[in-house]
């Protein structure tokens, strides 16, 4: 039976299991009690926080990570500055990055939510006003979210992901899970390519972001 789980990952914990890139042993996954064989659909950078799914089945981590079954995925996103619904509009007709356009994106800005303490607390220029907004994007390119808040002149402070597919974070403290319902996904968009079923694996080498 095919085991997915919903993690709630806290900031400054890599999305994977061993470190073995530094000296000092940053923190990884191990140490949530997870169970044994999953392992991540996907990434989420060491100072992001929030949703991230686990499956012991390939062709489901597939399903979930690879940006070609579109597959969308919710940010919660503090900024530095006051942006407008104006300023969003890039964001929604796509915008150029260095390694090409976006894909339009749902974007919208929402009140600040009851979310749980960070730790360490994000730092705030007292001269300088922030704001929330909610972003839906349906790629998986590195570190995404927050080139495109910094393309429209408003760097991102706090990035938690809030939602994949059906799937969301409500209920999950930082650093709990639970096991979620697998056959909650539904089918792929026609245009999606299919391949052989792989075998679930953590990648041997990850560039964490420090």
């Amino acid at each position: 039976m095919t085991r997915l789980v919903a993690l709630n990952k806290p900031f400054d914990v890599l999305a994977q299991f061993t470190d073995s890139a530094s000296p000092t042993k940053r923190r990884t996954l191990s140490e949530f009690g997870l169970p044994s064989g999953v392992y991540p659909a996907g990434r989420l950078d060491r100072d992001s926080e929030g949703l991230l799914l686990l499956t012991d089945d390939g062709r489901l981590q597939a399903r979930i990570a690879d940006p070609a079954f579109k597959l969308p995925k919710t940010y919660l996103v503090q900024v530095e500055g006051a942006p407008t619904e104006a300023d969003l509009a890039p964001l929604r007709s796509g915008l150029r990055l260095k390694d090409g356009p976006t894909l339009p994106a749902e974007a919208h800005l929402i009140d600040p939510p009851g979310l749980w303490d960070r730790e360490p607390p994000v730092r705030f220029r007292k001269s300088v006003p922030d704001r929330w907004i909610s972003l839906t994007i349906h790629e998986g390119r590195n570190r995404q979210v927050r080139r495109m808040t910094a393309a429209i002149g408003f760097p991102t402070l706090r990035l938690v992901r809030w939602q994949i597919g059906p799937w969301r974070l409500e209920g999950l403290l930082p650093g709990t899970w639970q096991e979620v319902d697998a056959s909650a996904l539904p089918p792929p968009p026609s245009d999606a390519r299919q391949g052989p079923k792989p075998k679930p694996r953590e990648k041997a080498r990850h560039r964490a972001r420090r």
